[in-house]
């Protein structure tokens, strides 16, 4: 866990006069009865655990030295070619005095949102640059990043990138390795006297320096009188907002799940009309991002509805399944159930592929069913049955439908984002997912991905729904820009930070953490003599269904309970008549967590034992 920070305090601020003519920038107060920006920044560092704090000063650093005399975990070095040279040179006046360490580093001119330093102490690169979205402060440092967004270039030309990832705020996650590479660097090259440390991380990009984007983060550097007066009317008073951080809780049930910090602060915005060209924006980047995660946007598209899963799955049988077609089910499991509920509710065409609810389908059979049942023109199949975890195969699934000329629907509520996914590959027409389970969001957002060509068929189509009308959601959006009906604002806010972070960690990553949360699930089970209901190989490593236990005082409102209260929620059991109960390991947590569980769960047991 890192314990230093660093923050670079040198410069002059020669464009904040007359407000720097008797002191440094740093101890600029947004308002008078506010602390000075260095003590807000202090007072932040030490919210995180942050226990020993280096002041880098140059201009009046008389006041850092004052400052430092009164706080027992801050020290001074002075930069005494401060007036000649850049930031750079102030952090190698600083680096014998961290050799070996790793640091938070910032800048002293800054006004920003807390969470910020969680979120870079709690990132699992060792190296990590925090970005936002541009503030149009006419100061910005653009960030350049590679494909697996690792820096590249930072400049305040934008013409001088061949892409524009973010703005850079000032605050970065640096490794002992890393800093020593800096100091090699300085010492090797005679120019780097006149440099910012951006100009050696530049230089070192190679390193794999990472770019933690939190779109709306809310910060501002002051470097003028415009920048003052933004930090007076807008930054400060939305810091105020933010500063109440809510508990962490381990969501074990299969979503909504645990959200990182950033994904639930995303939600406060200014109020704002979502017919606005800028919301319409955040909805164009989500439908693009969300396709892309699984498919291509040439060939195919996210459709985006108000609403939980189910609202996608009911547009997508209710839209695309014309009188005279037969929709085939396979069911082994409460959410293949559900689809039948739907199709009975619209007098929808289907039939039923009855498999069992704990092994696996055995497709041979369910292809011979298919080829006797010819009048067959659609098969819909869930991913990852949220009732045991039973993870089905797509591939396999897909093939069946090419050769049999059948549209294929997948319910992938419990697997997009996490389980790798290919629309094209797995000739996947329609998907519905929504926006609280794996990609990590708030939950009021499901979607539904769609093949365009076989989209455009249903243009004429007798619609059986108008709120959940598949392609005139489609086409309004497509020709406007805007949801039909209202959407639920803050929460898209939500998910367009969730599908950053998705794709900053990367689907394979993801995959593998919650892996390693499962493991670590199952290994704790073994211990407990606790069985689960479907084998190891057949399952998604993301739900889990457990039988409960054959013991008299065992209750499982009282483990929930017991649970809750230590910080864990648990899920109750699905499967027919089968005494279980669930733990999904999906979410903004990780191994970690989830040995926190198996200690907790431990504990009842062994309570309920004596």
């Amino acid at each position: 866990m890192i314990k230093t920070a660093v923050i670079l305090a040198a410069g002059l601020g020669s464009r904040l006069r007359p407000y720097t003519d008797n002191h440094p920038k740093g101890f600029l107060q947004i308002y008078k009865d506010v602390p000075s920006l260095i003590e807000l920044s202090i007072d932040a560092l030490q919210q995180n655990g942050i226990t020993n704090i280096i002041i880098g000063t140059g201009y009046r650093n008389d006041f850092y030295e004052d400052l430092a005399n009164r706080m027992p975990n801050v020290t001074c070095i002075h930069s005494p070619k401060y007036e000649s040279t850049g930031s750079l040179e102030t952090l190698m006046q600083i680096f014998p005095h961290i050799l070996g360490k790793d640091i938070l580093l910032l800048e002293s001119d800054l006004l920003y949102d807390p969470n910020g330093i969680r979120e870079l102490m709690w990132h699992r690169e060792p190296n990590v640059i925090l970005a936002s979205n541009p503030t149009n402060s006419n100061d910005e440092v653009y960030i350049e990043t590679t494909d697996s967004f690792n820096l590249i270039n930072l400049s305040k030309n934008i013409s001088e990138l061949n892409n524009t990832y973010g703005e850079l705020v000032g605050i970065t996650k640096l490794s002992a390795a890393l800093l020593k590479n800096i100091n090699k660097l300085y010492n090797e090259k005679i120019e780097c006297a006149k440099w910012d440390y951006e100009d050696a991380l530049v230089v070192l990009a190679h390193h794999n320096i990472f770019v933690h984007k939190i779109a709306q983060f809310t910060w501002c550097e002051i470097d003028n009188e415009e920048h003052l007066e933004f930090a007076r009317k807008t930054v400060y008073p939305r810091i105020q907002l933010l500063s109440g951080l809510p508990k962490r809780d381990i969501l074990l049930n299969p979503g909504p799940a645990t959200t990182s910090t950033a994904v639930k602060y995303a939600q406060i915005q200014p109020d704002i009309c979502p017919r606005e060209e800028t919301f319409g924006d955040v909805m164009r980047f989500v439908s693009s991002e969300l396709t892309s995660l699984i498919a291509n946007n040439e060939q195919y598209t996210t459709v985006l509805f108000p609403g939980s899963g189910t609202a996608a799955v009911e547009a997508i049988l209710t839209s695309v399944i014309k009188d005279n077609e037969t929709l085939l089910i396979v069911h082994n499991g409460a959410y293949g159930k559900r689809m039948q509920e739907i199709c009975d509710t619209y007098a929808i065409n289907y039939i039923m592929y009855d498999s069992s609810y704990t092994k696996a389908i055995n497709y041979d059979e369910l292809e011979k069913f298919i080829i006797i049942n010819h009048h067959i023109t659609h098969i819909a199949i869930v991913h990852n049955e949220t009732t045991t975890g039973l993870l089905n195969d797509l591939t396999i699934v897909g093939e069946i439908c090419r050769k049999n000329n059948i549209t294929f629907i997948v319910d992938a509520m419990s697997s997009y984002a996490a389980i790798p996914i290919d629309m094209p590959t797995q000739n996947i027409h329609y998907l519905a997912a929504s926006s609280n389970k794996n990609i990590q969001g708030m939950a009021g957002i499901s979607f539904v991905i769609a093949n365009k060509i076989y989209l455009a068929q249903y243009k004429s189509h007798k619609r059986k729904t108008y709120y959940l009308d598949l392609y005139a959601q489609y086409e309004y959006f497509n020709n406007t820009g805007q949801s039909r009906f209202t959407p639920p604002v803050q929460t898209f806010y939500a998910l367009q930070q969730a599908i950053i972070e998705a794709k900053n960690e990367g689907i394979l990553n993801r995959y593998k953490r919650y892996s390693e949360s499962w493991e670590v699930l199952t290994g704790g089970l073994k211990e407990l003599n606790l069985d689960w209901v479907i084998p190891l190989e057949h399952q998604s490593k993301i739900i889990t269904a457990i039988y409960e236990p054959d013991n008299k005082n065992y209750d499982f409102t009282t483990m929930h309970d017991e649970l809750f209260a230590k910080g864990f929620t648990i899920y109750p059991g699905k499967v027919g008549n089968l005494n279980t109960f669930r733990i999904a390991n999906i979410g903004d947590i990780d191994k970690t967590d989830m040995k926190g569980f198996i200690e907790a769960l431990k504990e009842y047991f062994k309570k309920i034992s004596e």
